[in-house]
């Protein structure tokens, strides 16, 4: 564990997953064939804060949903990509025009879609609910369930390492 937090010192983007990381897995299915989700308002604010800290905050999903893309904008999080079938061709693509190395990513995910791209990027999380495959390639396993805040777990542990969690001069003016 002790390599992990090694690790978080070269941190410079987050990958989230969204279904089962940012949200809780359930899916409330409403007439009209749209999903309603829940979001967790720590796991937002810690991602924005991130944003606002100069990190690269990206969200590779395979669900599908206006609301979703809406709800990151409105948290300065602009690189959004839904509906991946694929998430190691967009993860290559973004790295590549963006310049970033594979260990400056720490990528979140939960299920087996994310296999891949936990084995490639530099450090591998997941929350506690993730399934077996993912849990036995996690370089850390959060102890808080998807939806709960396990982005927020993640997130603040990178921050503080790097000296840029708080700010007391700037905690009501954000």
């Amino acid at each position: 564990m002790s390599n992990y937090k090694e690790k978080l010192k070269n941190i410079t983007t987050f990958i989230f997953d969204y279904d089962g990381v940012l949200t809780d897995g359930n899916v409330i299915l409403l007439n009209d064939g749209e999903g309603m989700r829940t979001a967790n308002v720590k796991d937002g604010y810690a991602m924005q804060y991130a944003v606002k800290k100069g990190f690269r905050v990206v969200i590779i999903s395979g669900g599908k949903s206006e609301a979703i893309t809406k709800r990151f904008n409105s948290l300065d999080v602009y690189d959004v990509f839904m509906g991946v079938s694929n998430k190691m061709l967009v993860y290559d693509e973004y790295i590549l025009k963006n310049k970033i190395k594979d260990e400056e990513v720490l990528f979140m995910g939960d299920d087996i879609p994310d296999y891949n791209l936990m084995c490639r990027a530099g450090i591998a999380t997941c929350p506690v609910n993730a399934s077996e495959e993912i849990k036995s390639v996690a370089d850390y396993i959060s102890g808080i369930r998807g939806g709960n805040g396990c982005v927020r777990d993640v997130i603040e542990q990178v921050l503080k390492v790097q000296g840029k969690w708080f700010d007391k001069e700037h905690a009501f003016f954000w």
